[in-house]
């Protein structure tokens, strides 16, 4: 029987709201299903409303969906908050019935789970309430419990057998309950486990440090922020098996120093953090591209501007990396759009920085970066690593000429010590022997050097589209959103709808020739974008002169496919 349930549980964070999710997802995996995870907390240690969500399929999981089936409330609050959104066949499994009261909810199934009472007076540990809640939803919807037992073991054995018995314990306890007074759920039943895929669980930040590794980067610069911050942290637990290291340094602008340092020594270096890092760090940023030396920059976007919201989503730092640093600076943005993205678009970052010898920006998001999938596992032979143009004296006593005027507008570049390949990288203006110089003729023949090497970037990376070669309506989405517009597109596609996609990962230089050769395909534009002002919008319309009709979105979540589909069908597609 084939599935398509998606589970929410919901509640205070320190309740273990975000651990059960963890759990179920680990264990759905292990069973051989496709899953995939979204989850929101609030930027306070403890405490706040806290949601974990994780959505099962026998079939590829495009998106987080339009919403739950059946959602766990922990509290209160969490009733409350999720309340509106109990239609006829959902079900709703909560702390009661003595913890709070609950309304009439017409076809919904409603499962009172005394989880407080059952942590706190039969097992005598509060900290297990959230296993109580699992062996009910468990017991209620037949979900392996075997491959969750093993996720609890796994977990927890370096603390203790003791505690691995006592949820276990916790667990038993919850499904006791709904065995005494319910039975199984009749809406919802998974199946039997299958055979386990080939695939590797990772979660976003994970999948950016793992294709860092994989692109050859060896050092990681950074300070600490949110949501970036688990990048470093997952980076310092696999680079030092390749000889690597990550470096805490003490502020953003030492982060990127240090990363700067690094690539102009010789090593693949990366730093990674939000918006706010990004304002620190740009004048550093402006000096890799003057003194040419390859970078990669992650933003794991968050809510702004200021301090904004820092646990959630948002897609409103293109414009920052777009426009960001003083003056003429070539760049590149991309973004990733899934967790598997993650991994491939930053080994692409790696590569466009070293090819290009720039600054090159990965957008990822608040979301992106704690979202879970089971992806499959990367066949590092087939992917593409491209190094920088190395120089090599040819023994000659003339000067190297570090930014030698060629066609390409790409110069060998020398790493300290190679023989014959000293020179001098500066934040000035130069000639081609690094020399400073601000005479008409250096500054105009090295600005056209550095932009002609991104002529033709937009052949670097592929853009796919999706759909009919005419259209009524055609969507152009990027970074998580294209997840929404992929799953909306299915539905789109199977009801008859005349629409098409276009899925860019290089948003900047904008890829002119797929958009205007998409644009020519379509009746009307529309694009999807989480932030207020229609950044991508209004790159387009600058580069291209084609004006998108807009829908923004900016309330801290994504988007889920059934606002794409409405809108289509508003546009009469």
């Amino acid at each position: 029987m084939a599935i398509d349930i998606t589970i929410r549980i919901a509640g205070e964070g320190g309740e273990g709201v975000i651990s059960s999710g963890d759990f179920l997802m680990q264990s759905a995996a292990s069973a051989g299903f496709e899953v995939m995870t979204f989850k929101s907390f609030p930027a306070e240690i403890k405490g706040g409303y806290a949601l974990s969500q994780v959505r099962f399929s026998d079939d590829k999981i495009l998106s987080q969906g339009d919403g739950f089936d059946i959602v766990v409330c922990f509290n209160e609050e969490a009733y409350q908050i999720n309340k509106r959104l109990l239609t006829p066949g959902k079900v709703l499994v909560y702390d009661g019935p003595d913890e709070f009261e609950i309304e009439a909810h017409e076809g919904v199934a409603c499962y009172a789970i005394p989880m407080s009472h059952i942590a706190k007076q039969e097992l005598k540990a509060y900290i297990s309430k959230n296993m109580v809640a699992m062996g009910a939803v468990c017991e209620l919807f037949g979900f392996p419990v075997d491959s969750l037992r093993r996720s609890i073991h796994d977990k927890f054995i370096k603390k203790s057998q003791a505690i691995v018995d006592q949820n276990y314990a916790a667990l038993e306890a919850g499904a006791a309950h709904v065995r005494d007074h319910y039975g199984k759920d009749p809406t919802y039943t998974f199946p039997e486990a299958r055979e386990a895929k080939d695939v590797i669980i990772v979660e976003g930040n994970q999948a950016i440090a793992l294709g860092a590794m994989a692109a050859g980067c060896r050092y990681l610069g950074a300070y600490p922020i949110t949501p970036a911050t688990s990048v470093a942290i997952a980076a310092s637990k696999i680079f030092p098996k390749a000889d690597g290291y990550v470096y805490q340094a003490e502020d953003e602008i030492a982060g990127v120093a240090s990363t700067v340092g690094a690539s102009f020594a010789g090593t693949k270096a990366m730093t990674c953090t939000s918006g706010p890092g990004i304002d620190l760090k740009s004048e550093m940023i402006g000096l890799a591209a003057m003194a040419e030396i390859p970078l990669v920059v992650a933003d794991i976007q968050r809510g702004g501007p200021s301090t904004g919201m820092p646990t959630k989503h948002e897609q409103s730092d293109l414009f920052m990396c777009a426009h960001a640093v003083h003056g003429d600076t070539p760049r590149a943005v991309l973004a990733a759009s899934n967790v598997e993205d993650c991994f491939y678009r930053t080994i692409d970052a790696f590569n466009l920085a070293e090819k290009y010898q720039m600054p090159v920006f990965l957008l990822s998001d608040a979301a992106l970066s704690l979202q879970v999938e089971a992806i499959p596992r990367p066949d590092l032979s087939k992917i593409e690593i491209i190094d920088r143009l190395r120089y090599q004296s040819n023994g000659s006593e003339e000067r190297y000429q570090r930014y030698q005027l060629t066609d390409s507008g790409i110069s060998p570049m020398s790493h300290p010590g190679d023989p014959g390949g000293t020179y001098c990288a500066t934040g000035l203006q130069h000639q081609e022997n690094s020399a400073p110089r601000t005479s008409v003729e250096a500054c105009i023949t090295m600005d056209d050097k550095r932009w002609r090497k991104i002529k033709n970037i937009e052949d670097d990376i592929e853009c796919t589209s999706q759909g009919p070669e005419k259209a009524k309506v055609g969507i152009i989405s990027w970074g998580l959103t294209q997840n929404a517009v992929r799953e909306a597109m299915a539905r789109m596609l199977a009801e008859g709808m005349e629409v098409a996609a276009l899925y860019p990962k290089l948003l900047y230089p904008v890829p002119t020739k797929a958009v205007e050769a998409f644009a020519a395909r379509c009746d009307k534009l529309l694009l999807p974008e989480a932030n207020y002002q229609g950044q991508f919008a209004q790159l387009i319309r600058a580069a291209t002169g084609i004006d998108c009709i807009r829908q923004n979105i900016y309330r801290g979540e994504p988007f889920i496919p059934a606002e794409i589909v409405a809108r289509v069908k508003e546009l009469g597609a």
